[in-house]
């Protein structure tokens, strides 16, 4: 029963189980969804800023490369004037001028001509490009400071004659990410063409002027901007945005968010959710313990302890239960019947009591009655002594049989018990030489009349003419039962040869017609050389048979 308790308390808490999982599962796709909407933003903020300073750059040298004597390429004046500009921008590591040879002509910080830059591939692009162009991680040759060389060609006459550049220096762009700021776990990377990083957020230490891994290589030039769900270099999961290369924006970047630090609230909520269902859970184990002690394994047991008194004897066992509850209602109902109950069984032993002093009283009279019909009988019949002491024998064994079924408290008799009692009349020579077997059956007191006299009657002949007028015959009797008969069996062996009667004498005729025609009685009897075989099949099955 506790055990059905505790399984109602557990279904009562499936839905608020299953809707707190639903919350949970609709929660983190909701929070995916906006996790990478705000890293596909934070992404093209990073990019837009990006385009911004490659702009700025690209007016730099568009600028300077109208100034007549950067376009003349004369060495004249020529480092004053890329010193003057190059002082006022941040960002720019030094402006350079080089000839078709690639060789130095002036720069802004006042090296001397001649240096070679001709191994620069940003230098031989800008020799072939007809607008800026910007290279790849570069450690200068000129300061030794890692920068992002941008160069363009100078035209006179629609004919390049030169190349300016310049380098946005990677320390700068470095702080500018750092400055912009990104979210507690969060990451943005900027790489080159190449897949070098040129600024990383955090830990620019470890990846700045690494390559990016194989893996993450193919989004560099996905043919549209997205998002993914990685694990990045520094162990971190994180939903990153990603702007690949493009022919407007020649650097990659990437802006990633940390799910961690995103799903912390809903982690939260989750753990608290959890808890409350856990501490719900414990209350309804602890309710249905309690409640189940107090209101339905108690009352329970209280019954059930007064039914199991009740069934040792304890009469007055009772539940005295008073309270409003269901069971205390059905204990009181309980305490009803069995205060009826009681009343029965003493109305029953008082009907019992009287029903037994009639038996009595009536088999005190019917006894009294046959004595005196045998009294009557030796009277009338004293010349024919034979004949009155056959009668009081069959009176004596009507006598015994009403002796039989009157002592019984439900009216009904023992085949066996009647057989023994109708043979004991006949001492040993009953008890040596006949022999009894069958099962339990119980017969009711008219069958019991008729059965006593049949066997006095075959008794009586056997003793005068079958197998028990000799010293060795014997007699088997013996029934059996099934569903619907009982059949009785007499069978004697060992007498003198049996011969058939000419006619019917009394005692044949009072075997028929001693048992009640209504029981549908059939009786076979069987002259054999052996000895007398009589059976009897009638349907007369106790009330104890019936309800089996």
């Amino acid at each position: 029963m506790k055990m059905r308790l505790f399984a109602v308390a557990a279904a009562a808490l499936i839905p608020t189980l299953g809707l707190l999982i639903y919350n949970e599962i609709a929660s983190r796709h909701q929070r995916s969804e906006e996790l990478k909407t705000e890293a596909a933003a934070s992404a093209r903020l990073a990019a837009s800023e990006i385009e911004r300073i490659l702009e700025g750059a690209r007016s730099l040298l568009v600028a300077v490369s109208a100034i007549p004597s950067i376009n003349a390429l004369s060495g004249e004046n020529c480092t004053q004037t890329l010193n003057s500009v190059a002082s006022r921008i941040a960002h720019t590591g030094a402006i350079l001028l080089i000839d078709t040879q690639g060789k130095l002509v002036c720069d802004s910080q006042g090296h001397p001509p001649g240096t070679d830059f001709s191994d620069r591939p940003y230098v031989q692009k800008a020799l072939h490009a007809n607008d800026v162009v910007v290279g790849e991680y570069t450690i200068s040759k000129l300061t030794g400071a890692a920068v992002l060389p941008i160069a363009m060609p100078i035209r006179r006459d629609d004919k390049v004659v030169g190349v300016l550049g310049t380098g946005i220096r990677i320390s700068w762009l470095q702080q500018r990410i750092q400055e912009r700021g990104v979210q507690e776990g969060g990451a943005v990377t900027i790489a080159d063409q190449g897949g070098t990083i040129l600024a990383r957020v955090p830990f620019p230490e470890r990846f700045v002027g690494t390559g990016i891994p194989d893996t993450y290589r193919s989004l560099m030039t996905a043919d549209t901007p997205g998002t993914i769900e990685i694990v990045s270099q520094d162990g971190t999961e994180r939903i990153l945005g990603y702007e690949p290369i493009t022919s407007s924006r020649p650097l990659y970047v990437s802006a990633g968010l940390s799910t961690q630090v995103a799903y912390a609230e809903i982690n939260r909520a989750t753990w608290v959710g959890a808890l409350t269902l856990l501490l719900s859970t414990l209350v309804a184990i602890f309710a249905a313990h309690w409640v189940g002690n107090h209101f339905i394994l108690q009352p329970i047991g209280r019954i059930m302890d007064t039914l199991q008194r009740r069934r040792n004897g304890e009469s007055r066992a009772r539940t005295r239960m008073s309270g409003t509850f269901e069971l205390d209602v059905v204990g009181r109902s309980l305490d009803k019947l069995l205060d009826q109950l009681d009343q029965q069984h003493e109305a029953l032993e008082k009907t019992d009591q009287k029903r037994a002093l009639l038996a009595r009283e009536l088999s005190h009279r019917v006894k009294n009655t046959l004595t005196i019909i045998s009294a009557l009988a030796r009277q009338t019949f004293r010349k024919d002594r034979k004949t009155v002491e056959t009668f009081s024998e069959r009176v004596r064994a009507l006598s015994g049989a009403y002796d039989l079924f009157l002592s019984g408290a439900d009216h009904s008799t023992d085949l066996a018990t009647l057989i023994n009692n109708a043979l004991r009349p006949y001492g040993d020579l009953a008890e040596q030489r006949c022999h009894c077997s069958g099962p339990p059956v119980q017969i009711v007191p008219e069958m019991a009349l008729g059965l006593s006299l049949v066997i006095h009657e075959l008794m009586t002949n056997a003793i005068k003419y079958g197998a028990l007028s000799n010293q060795t015959g014997h007699i088997d009797i013996g029934w059996t039962r099934t569903r619907q008969e009982v059949m009785f069996s007499w069978h004697e062996r060992g007498g003198p040869p049996v011969v058939a009667p000419i006619q019917e004498g009394f005692g044949s005729k009072l075997i028929r017609n001693a048992l009640p025609a209504h029981h549908e009685t059939k009786i076979k009897v069987d002259y054999l050389a052996q000895g007398l075989r009589f059976v009897l099949v009638f349907t007369d099955v106790s009330r104890a048979s019936r309800k089996v």
